[in-house]
């Protein structure tokens, strides 16, 4: 079965869950026209490639319990075996259902260029932890883990400004007496008045920004991120870390 962009923006159970009604109209089908589900046939190949598709849909499902697993499994090759009768098919699609809407309930999985900043973008820098931090961003504002996308996405502003600093050789001017790089605060503060970058308007909107809530997802003792928070300042994320990769000439 060809994946439509809007089977895409399902989840795993909610594919699983398109497939298995599929899989029961064609054994419908199959049981009108008199047709095999085994064998060389139109409604056998497709049953067939129903199977598959939800067997990779059923891996990309978040794991409760391997007692959950093991419910899921034979439930799905009752729907997608072609020897089972259209009893035993319709009672096992109605309690996968239940099971896929209730123990199961899932999001959908996030794309690599989905999400708060587009890996793509951070793969042309060729750096493999810029990308490992992205995907986790990414992923974490995914699964609605909202506080860690923030402290991932206030890693990435951090290490983007510093790999500013370092390609203009600029980086002892952003070490303590130690020989440590300042703390984020300091970091974009000493940004903000560096001279050589000449920072877009919208970066320098950003940046306090993206600070604050960085700030209070890593620290704030009572504070708990919401997606509204984020959302708020997406487009500053998005501005800050290309526009310092770009300095890093990074991009």
């Amino acid at each position: 079965m060809a994946q439509t962009a809007y089977d895409s923006l399902l989840s795993p159970s909610q594919r699983i869950e398109q497939l298995t009604r599929a899989a029961t109209n064609t054994a419908k089908k199959a049981k009108r026209y008199r047709k095999s589900l085994s064998g060389d046939n139109f409604y056998a190949n497709k049953l067939a490639t129903l199977r598959a598709d939800a067997t990779n849909a059923f891996r990309d499902l978040a794991p409760t319990s391997a007692g959950d697993s093991s419910v899921i499994a034979e439930l799905l090759e009752i729907v997608f075996s072609p020897t089972s009768d259209s009893k035993q098919r319709a009672s096992a699609s109605q309690e996968l259902a239940y099971n896929l809407r209730t123990t199961w309930r899932s999001t959908a999985v996030p794309k690599e260029d989905e999400g708060l900043f587009p890996l793509s973008l951070l793969a042309q820098a060729k750096r493999g932890y810029l990308v490992s931090i992205g995907r986790q961003m990414n992923g974490a504002y995914g699964m609605n883990w909202y506080d860690a996308a923030v402290v991932m996405m206030r890693r990435l502003v951090e290490i983007s400004i510093i790999e500013a600093f370092e390609a203009k050789a600029l980086e002892d001017t952003i070490k303590d007496t130690t020989g440590n790089y300042v703390q984020l605060s300091d970091l974009i503060s000493r940004a903000l008045a560096e001279p050589s970058f000449r920072l877009s308007r919208n970066t320098k909107k950003a940046l306090p920004g993206l600070r604050d809530i960085g700030h209070m997802s890593a620290h704030g003792r009572y504070f708990t991120a919401q997606k509204s928070d984020i959302d708020a300042v997406q487009p500053g994320c998005r501005i800050v870390i290309e526009e310092f990769l770009c300095h890093a000439k990074r991009l």
